[in-house]
């Protein structure tokens, strides 16, 4: 039969009974008919795989509904027969399996063996009888107070391993001689992350992590089944190269009716995992299983079981230790056909002639269950009156799983076994910490330098402790304390989540939504996207301490610190960048830097695990060098920006600056000495009377400008370790390659004094555009010992016949191309249109003056011809016509030379106002990078200081505008006088 599939998106608790009557009732029915039957779970973190499998606090997924169903149906069932019920629960994490029925480790997990007639099984995996629901209720959460101490020592949260339970149910009819036996395998699958969104995309390490190597192989699985179910040649099916995927071979390719439950998010980020499962999903539907029924009579058994006694004699039954309150033998049968092999085989074939009987393996279980009752019981007077810590992970099925008591008196936390409280975990010393009851009051003290935090403040000395308050040991080992009787109420301490920890574990490191500027002044509504950035932050915190402790533990000399990309950083308009999370790694001896990013820290961290597991259990950790995550090439860093606004460029205005390297925070890296000039073809700088007025005018002619980077001054990056360099880059408007200076090394104050002409030969509307819109973003970029100079691909750039890089290559529009013309064009043409009618109209009355005086002169000749005498001819006409000429020539060579003097004036009125906005802008960039101070007692001075430097800022924009509106209106007013006197 074919697997079934089923999309679930958990939106609340009203689901379960759904998902439930969905997919439970089928899973009953089958084990019942005596079919085997497997349900599994499969989806991206955080979709509601565990949360439909297990369900949250009162709302019972499927796991538990299906088991005390099953017991209310055996209820109801005719007396005359017997029912049997084993249950099992492992644990597969990075490829080991867990027994989390069994509080004995074993290094290296328990091992996946094979039979020839069962297939593969878990030797020595603990088995159950349970005579109802209330037992497997016990036992579920006996595995997962297990597997939440098996996380705090390496994996934060479940959602990186696989859980497995298998409810084994055998029906016996002894007036009909026969058995019916079936396993119900219930799988809660690992979250499946793309390599993408997890992290392993693009490192060279990603092949080396096996987190989610099953998933991957499971995925290689269903996809050769699905091929083979299409009528497909396949000629293998990759069972083996996982565990998981060995322990499924029966409920995937075999005798099993499974079901496959496709949990996905609704979140639009997810939208590709998405996708990812629903195709996994639809492979998954084109398997088809051969499900049979499972029964045999008791001649068939007998048989069975003296073939197994001639196969395995002298075999001896493994014994788990008295200790151990739930481990217990189930009992042993046999099928006709091939059996999932969650359990040993000896546990599953039939039952030996020297084996005790069903009901005396209750009779023992109730002698542990009686145990386990008694310690509930006393748990829970405990918990009623003394104080005690609540374990908080980052899965919430895992929190308030662990309790940890308080007696009176002084008792001492860490790893060693003699402690009154014993906790593994990151960063956890074998005594790290004492806490002391006394006189109604509970303290905590860290020994010697261990890390303790209370409310997300470090602590060295002995702290009083509140109801309430949140405690982290270590690395990232975190607890809800729980304070006297007398101190509790009624709070709601589901609140105290372990993002509420990271939260104020990062509002004490001064990092919240409104540094990162996730509200928008204007609507004074959250930013979503930085509201995504400071999410991961908050993930990422607990992640980057845990890289680090273990770091110092395997003394690799790496330190991790988390920063966040583009906080202060804008673009060449002036907008701010989209903001990202990185992972600056500095080694502690040599200095040197590297930054990673999230992705790339994820996978790494992944495989600094399986590292220091090895170094746990005892194995060599030495890896060579190529493959250990702690270590990379070195590379070049991005230290700083700095912006050089081109507007006096538009202008054909020299430009001279010296302007700050902000580093990612806002904060000067470096000053920069940069001039930018126009000049001519040959390089000839231009001077004040090239200055235009109106930028329009440089349309479609050639512009060309020289860009000098003069010096770099106190470079904080060369000031901080020996052996380093840096190298500046900057690339302009349309270039495909950044242009790079010649590195410089160990100088502190390095003089670079490079040039580059540039020319635009056909200077279009939208490069003029830029230049009176846009800066030059010019980088910074350290150089470290060993690391590869940078440098640009000068074929791929545009060069004049003069040899300079050519710049703005696109072509001006032409008139006939009408369509691409948009509406500023249109209305700057129609400006210059109408500034080419006011000239056409002067020389028409320059023109009608002129044929005045022709006419005049006409008559005078005319006179003169026939003789008549007139005011003194000679020098009349020759007075006259000086008279007719002269004045006309002085008035247009007097307009021409005071238009040109007019000019000038407001061209130098330009300058100084261009000058003073862009000490302005400086300054306003100053303002908006400034970040206040985490002392309060410093607050009023930083204030203080703000206004002093908004009224500097007001003072200096003022008085520019000013400058600018006086000398305007002094021209103008030179002009209107020369005009009067003309007339």
């Amino acid at each position: 039969m074919p697997l079934a599939c089923a999309g679930h998106d958990t939106c609340g608790s009203s689901f379960q009974r759904d998902v439930f009557r969905d997919l439970g009732r089928g899973i009953l029915d089958s084990a019942w008919q005596g079919y085997n039957a497997t349900l599994l779970a499969y989806g991206q973190t955080g979709s509601g795989k565990s949360y439909s499998m297990i369900g949250f606090g009162a709302n019972k997924g499927i796991i538990p509904n299906v088991c005390e169903e099953l017991f209310q149906a055996i209820e109801k069932q005719e007396k005359n027969q017997e029912y049997q019920v084993t249950f099992s629960m492992l644990e597969i994490y990075n490829e080991q399996v867990r027994d989390l029925l069994s509080r004995t480790k074993k290094p290296g997990g328990l091992k996946v063996r094979e039979d020839h007639q069962l297939g593969f099984y878990v030797e020595g995996l603990t088995s159950v009888p349970c005579e109802n629901y209330t037992q497997i209720e016990r036992l579920m959460e006996q595995g997962t107070k297990i597997r939440t101490t098996a996380s705090t020592n390496m994996n934060a949260s479940s959602s990186r391993s696989h859980m497995v339970i298998t409810v084994q149910f055998k029906q016996v009819f002894p007036d009909r001689h026969l058995t019916k036996q079936s396993s119900i395998n219930l799988v809660d699958l690992a979250g499946s992350e793309r390599q993408k969104s997890s992290g392993s995309e693009g490192d060279r390490l990603r092949e080396g992590s096996r987190v989610n190597l099953s998933l991957t192989n499971l995925g290689n699985v269903i996809s050769a089944l699905a091929d083979a179910a299409m009528g497909k040649r396949v000629l293998h099916v990759p069972y083996r190269d996982s565990v998981l995927t060995k322990l499924l071979q029966s409920a995937l390719g075999g005798n099993s009716r499974t079901a496959l439950i496709a949990a996905i998010s609704p979140a639009d980020i997810c939208y590709e995992e998405t996708l990812s499962t629903l195709r996994y999903a639809e492979r998954a539907k084109k398997i088809r299983n051969r499900a049979v029924v499972n029964t045999w009579t008791l001649l068939r058994q007998w048989r069975a079981e003296n073939k197994l006694r001639c196969r395995d004699s002298g075999m001896a039954a493994s014994h788990e230790s008295a200790g151990d309150a739930a481990l217990y033998d189930s009992p042993k049968h046999v099928s006709s056909t091939q059996q999932p092999a969650w359990l040993p085989a000896e546990q599953q074939l039939g039952t030996r002639a020297n084996q005790v009987t069903w009901a005396h393996l209750l009779q023992q279980a109730w002698v542990a269950w009686e145990q386990q009752y008694e310690a509930a019981a006393q748990e829970r007077q405990m918990v009623k009156t003394l104080p005690h810590l609540l374990n908080v992970n980052e899965d919430p099925q895992l929190t308030g799983v662990l309790k940890y008591f308080i007696p009176p008196g002084s008792c001492d936390v860490g790893q060693a076994a003699s402690n009154a409280i014993t906790i593994q975990g990151l960063g956890i010393s074998d005594k790290h910490a004492s806490f002391t009851n006394s006189d109604g009051k509970v303290t905590v003290a860290p020994h010697s330098k261990c890390k303790v935090a209370v409310n997300g403040v470090p602590i060295a000395t002995r702290t009083k402790l509140q109801h309430l308050d949140r405690i982290i040991l270590g690395s990232n080992s975190a607890f809800l304390y729980v304070g006297f009787p007398s101190e509790r109420g009624g709070e709601d301490v589901s609140r105290f989540d372990y993002d509420f920890f990271q939260l104020e574990r990062a509002a004490a490191e001064g990092v919240s939504v409104d540094k990162l500027g996730a509200t928008n002044s204007g609507e004074g509504q959250a930013d979503p996207s930085v509201l995504a950035v400071f999410q991961d932050y908050i993930k990422l915190m607990p992640l980057v301490a845990e890289a680090n402790q273990m770091s110092e533990e395997l003394k690799k000399g790496l330190k991790m610190e988390l920063k966040v990309k583009n906080l202060a950083s804008s673009d060449s308009r002036g907008y701010e960048l989209q903001k990202e999370v990185m992972v600056k790694v500095t080694h502690q001896r040599t200095h040197q830097v590297w930054i990673w990013s999230k992705a790339k820290f994820i996978n790494r961290k992944f495989l600094m695990e399986e590292l220091y597991q090895r170094f746990l259990d005892g194995e060599d950790s030495h890896v060579a060098q190529d493959d250990d995550p702690f270590w990379d090439p070195v590379e070049v860093v991005h230290l700083g920006s700095a912006h050089v606004w081109l507007q006096p460029l538009a202008y054909c205005m020299k430009l001279e600056e010296q302007v700050a390297f902000l580093d990612y925070e806002g904060l000067e890296e470096a000053v920069l000495h940069v001039s930018i000039v126009p000049c001519s073809p040959t390089g000839q700088a231009h001077g004040e009377e090239d200055v235009v007025i109106d930028p329009l005018e440089m349309l479609g002619k050639r512009i060309d400008f020289q860009i000098r980077i003069v010096q770099c001054l106190g470079v904080k990056w060369l000031k901080e370790g020996a052996g380093r360099g840096i190298q500046i880059g900057y690339r302009i408007y349309d270039l495909p390659n950044t242009i790079y200076t010649k590195p410089v090394w160990k100088i502190v104050n390095p003089q670079i004094e490079e040039t580059i002409q540039f020319a635009a030969l056909n200077a279009s509307q939208e490069f003029l555009n830029y230049l009176q819109t846009n800066a030059l973003i010019v980088d910074l970029w350290g150089l470290q010992d060993g690391c590869a100079e940078l440098s640009c691909s000068q074929p791929d750039l545009m060069v004049t016949g003069e040899g300079h890089i050519m710049v703005d290559t696109k072509k001006i529009p032409t008139v006939k191309d009408t369509s691409q013309t948009t509406s500023n064009q249109i209305s700057e043409l129609y400006l210059k249109l109408h500034k080419l009618e006011k000239e056409t109209e002067l020389l028409r009355n320059i023109n009608r003056a002129l044929r005045e005086e022709n006419v005049f002169l006409k008559e005078s000749l005319a006179k003169v011809g026939s003789g008549q005498q007139a005011h003194k001819p000679s020098s009349t006409l020759k007075t006259t016509g000086m008279t007719a000429r002269v004045p006309l020539a002085t008035e247009v060579n007097g307009t021409c030379t005071q238009q040109a003097s007019c000019d000038r004036e407001f061209a130098k009125a330009l300058k100084v106002f261009y000058q003073g906005m862009s000490t302005a802008r400086a300054q306003f960039l100053r303002l908006r990078q400034c970040k206040p101070p985490e002392d309060n007692q410093m607050l009023r001075p930083f204030v203080h200081h703000q206004s002093q430097m908004f009224k500097d800022f007001g003072d200096l924009l003022e008085s520019s505008l000013w400058k600018l509106k006086n000398d305007v209106a002094l021209i103008v007013k030179k002009k209107r006088e020369y005009l009067l006197h003309v007339k």
